[in-house]
């Protein structure tokens, strides 16, 4: 499924930041920003993430925000009803 299809079915430009413990340093906070589009609330893209994370890296999640937006809105998309071409 393309990016636009995906906006077309309700699909949110979806942003998360994680702070994460080091590994070496457990008093340390690290941050990383994930970006990327998904379902709003249920947000399966960044469950599959946030799963693989916990899985296969070594930095302890400590904590995750997240923020979601609509890119396309029902009202901004028409049909065009001619096409002209001028020459």
């Amino acid at each position: 499924m393309t990016d636009f299809a995906k906006q077309l079915a309700d699909y949110r430009l979806t942003t998360a930041e994680i702070l994460y413990r080091l590994p070496d340093h457990p008093a340390v906070l690290q941050s990383y920003l994930w970006q990327d589009l998904d379902l709003a609330p249920q947000f399966p893209v960044l469950r599959k993430f946030l799963d693989f994370w916990e899985r296969e890296i070594e930095g302890k999640l400590y904590q995750v925000r997240v923020a979601s937006a609509g890119l396309i809105k029902p009202a901004e998309i028409r049909a065009n009803a001619a096409l002209l071409t001028l020459h």
